[in-house]
């Protein structure tokens, strides 16, 4: 008698594209999320090879959905810009987010933001950022060796992957651009370029209020010739 063993079968693994956590709890949070995600995909709009995204599952570890985390922002240099419905590293080339930051809100423990600190040292991050937008208080970790170690000072620090850099005021956080622009909110964004779009709407009135005299000048010098010449002088001979 033939005895037929069944097929072996595989389980796919499920890698979810949500944790079932919101992006931010509040609308404080929210903001800086935004505003630092989208300057960041300003600043490399002209860079194909880096990746920034918010709120994006990484999950390290091949065969493992369990290993993973949404940082607030992160940025991978290496990789092409595009959709994501999650960062599964094993197809990015291996290469894990170099830069990250987290927006504090009041639920976030210190229990929860040391679990963090240790998944990203341990899977390759090599600059790490937290602030906290209602203490103004603002850290961060620069990878040395296999370890993130704290930057001692953060005031006027520079990312040496990114280089932006930020500047604590009593206010504040504020972040520049390396050609010194500041990181603006989308309603700031849209405010200047108003601005700019104004002054660029008044500059072209000036032109045209130039050309209009220089077009009257003109006219008032050929009415001028005319009239010497009905009355026998030529204009040549003056």
């Amino acid at each position: 008698m033939v005895q037929q063993l069944a097929p072996q079968t595989t389980t796919q693994i499920i890698y979810p594209d949500s944790d079932g956590q919101p992006m931010a709890d509040n609308t404080k949070q929210f903001r800086w999320i935004v505003t630092i995600k989208e300057n960041l995909e300003i600043l490399f709009a002209t860079s194909p090879d880096v990746f920034i995204a918010g709120d994006l599952l990484w999950y390290p570890v091949e065969g493992d959905n369990k290993i993973r985390k949404a940082p607030d922002i992160l940025a991978v240099f290496g990789r092409p810009k595009g959709d994501r419905g999650s960062y599964k590293q094993w197809e990015e080339d291996n290469i894990p987010p170099q830069v990250v930051f987290e927006i504090l809100s009041p639920g976030n423990t210190s229990t929860e933001m040391l679990r963090k600190l240790f998944f990203y040292q341990n899977y390759g991050v090599e600059e790490y950022y937290i602030y906290d937008p209602d203490t103004l208080e603002f850290t961060g970790s620069q990878r040395v060796g296999d370890r993130l170690e704290e930057i001692p000072e953060i005031n006027g620090w520079v990312s040496p992957r990114l280089g932006i850099r930020f500047q604590m005021t009593p206010e504040t956080l504020e972040i520049y651009r390396p050609d010194d622009r500041r990181f603006l909110t989308s309603v700031e964004l849209d405010q200047l370029r108003e601005e700019e779009r104004q002054e660029k709407q008044l500059a072209q009135q000036q032109l045209e209020e130039e050309r209009t005299l220089r077009q009257q000048e003109q006219q008032r010098y050929q009415a001028l010739i005319e009239l010497l010449r009905e009355k026998g002088i030529d204009p040549q001979q003056l």
